[in-house]
């Protein structure tokens, strides 16, 4: 059921649901961070594994922290790095003990344990903080689902031990088990027990099919507690914020908005628009004749189009600017209908207009 609600971090509080733009090396990308402020970004994630191996968490914390390093006044997020550190399989080995990997910038060898990472974490200085966990890939067979959520569950406690700034910085578990009900449940009550501040809903949107996603959802987030944040990991298409907050979820990340920009790709109140296409050459409208962003109030399509064409960086930070205000703003709009109990009302018009029906509500078209 879709909530409205706030979360109080020493940064600011942040209204939810709420999408949050991707920071990965304590930027995101072309954008400066009194854009983020001016579009209304309250919160920003920051990778641990990156700001790990570049330029080294003890760098930062000699500037005083992730805030500071990046003159971000706004909340901050850091994931703990696993999905990166997952994703290295020629270069990794777990153990119960934790991952040894090979950086991927250098080859150098490096460990992360729940200990590691809560150190890194610490160090960073992020409001938001996330436990270590394994990220197990789809499709997996249910007995290595099995030994991976113990593996999670027992790293989930162990970062609660070693975290050393816990009213400073909110630890959220994450809610492991792959597509199977009886673990996800196992893993949820596992973590609730546990205490924690927050909690996320992980191993989805890594290519299962978006209905599974979403029955899993519905599945897991009534099993977490009513009174806390619940974030699920790594989505940020238009259909999949509207089908997340439907079900519960409170909190959304992804590189989507800024990835696509950069390939010249736009978000807009009727679609997807790839502004390189010759089409648009000679086209004076603004990206989104519906959008009052900056970008939009201010430049053409054909403009952009030659600018990234001609491979100007300006192109892609307009591209960027918009897309990510055009997620914001989608999202303060369904604040506003959560607030004025008629969610299910936006939620079709939004999907009429941007070209969705009932029969391909969460696909892409």
């Amino acid at each position: 059921m879709a909530r409205r609600g706030r979360v109080h971090t020493p940064h600011g509080t942040i209204e939810t649901p709420v999408f949050m733009p991707v920071g990965t090396q304590a930027t995101v990308k072309t954008m400066a961070p009194w854009e983020l402020a001016e579009i209304g970004a309250g919160i920003i994630l920051s990778n641990t594994y990156h700001l790990h191996l570049r330029p080294g968490e003890e760098l930062v914390r000699a500037a005083g922290g992730l805030h500071s390093f990046m003159q971000w006044n706004g909340a901050i997020l850091t994931d703990s790095g696993g999905f990166q550190v997952f994703s290295l399989s020629d270069l990794r080995k777990i153990t119960d003990e934790g991952v040894q990997f090979r950086s991927h910038l250098d080859g150098s060898p490096r460990f992360f344990s729940p200990e590691t990472v809560m150190q890194i974490e610490n160090a960073l200085g992020a409001d938001i903080i996330m436990a270590f966990d394994e990220c197990p890939p789809y499709p997996a067979s249910r007995e290595y689902l099995e030994v991976s959520l113990r593996r999670t569950l027992d790293w989930a406690k162990r970062c609660k031990a070693a975290h050393a700034r816990p009213e400073e910085q909110a630890l959220f578990g994450i809610v492991q088990g792959g597509e199977y009900r009886d673990l996800r449940k196992a893993a949820a009550e596992a973590l609730v027990d546990m205490d924690l501040p927050g909690y996320a809903v992980g191993g989805l949107s890594v290519g299962e099919p978006k209905p599974l996603m979403y029955d899993i959802l519905e599945f897991t987030t009534p099993l977490l507690p009513v009174d806390k944040p619940r974030y699920l990991m790594g989505v940020g298409s238009p259909d999949d914020l509207f089908e997340g907050v439907e079900r519960g979820i409170d909190m959304f990340d992804c590189v989507l908005p800024t990835r696509i920009a950069r390939n010249g790709t736009v978000l807009t109140s009727h679609g997807k628009l790839v502004i390189r296409n010759a089409t648009y050459a000679n086209d004076m409208r603004p990206l989104d004749e519906d959008c009052d962003c900056r970008v939009c109030r201010t430049f053409t399509r054909a403009y952009i189009r030659h600018l990234i064409k001609a491979e100007e960086v300006l192109g892609i930070r307009l591209t960027t600017y918009h897309n990510l205000y055009f997620l914001l703003k989608t999202m303060e709009r369904i604040r506003e209908a959560i607030e004025q109990n008629r969610f299910p009302e936006y939620k079709q018009e939004f999907y009429e207009r941007y070209g969705y029906n009932d029969r391909n509500a969460g696909k892409e078209v």
